[in-house]
């Protein structure tokens, strides 16, 4: 399940960039899941671990990648770590759903993220009781935790 804290939150990662840089392993990179995203939020191609093929960009690295597919992978690969998902569009949220549904992880959040129409459950830790079933129900509680930060 995902779960979700609204605002700054200890020990979370904020430049999913540099730890990107310093932590992914190329097997990642042409992983089924790496793959999908990949061409879903970057509408790029997996050459190899070492080349993606950009439509704009041309050939380009994995470090290369635009912030939301690096800090997706990253949540893959460190369920136990805390990833600021602000630094993602809401094109990222259905793989933050879908990742949910095969592991447990906590992301952080400065805005309210649009994870559609379809039913989901998120848990809100800022309550540590809420469990959200739809964007009213996320919206609801996003504005009242982001609103407590201002």
């Amino acid at each position: 399940m995902v779960r979700v804290w609204f605002g700054d939150k200890k020990n979370a990662i904020y430049n999913t960039s540099v730890f990107f840089k310093n932590r992914y392993k190329d097997e990642w990179i042409t992983d089924e899941f790496a793959r999908k995203v990949i061409m879903d939020v970057d509408h790029s191609e997996v050459v190899d671990a070492n080349i993606i093929n950009s439509p704009v960009l041309g050939n380009i690295s994995p470090l290369q990648l635009s912030g939301g597919v690096k800090a997706l992978i990253l949540m893959k690969h460190f369920p136990g770590k805390v990833f600021n998902a602000s630094n993602c569009g809401d094109n990222c949220a259905k793989w933050i759903l879908e990742l949910g549904e095969e592991q447990d992880f906590t992301i952080n959040l400065f805005h309210v993220m649009n994870f559609g129409k379809a039913p989901f459950q998120i848990r809100i830790l800022n309550s540590k009781s809420i469990v959200a079933h739809n964007m009213q129900e996320f919206l609801n509680a996003g504005v009242e935790y982001l609103r407590e930060g201002m």
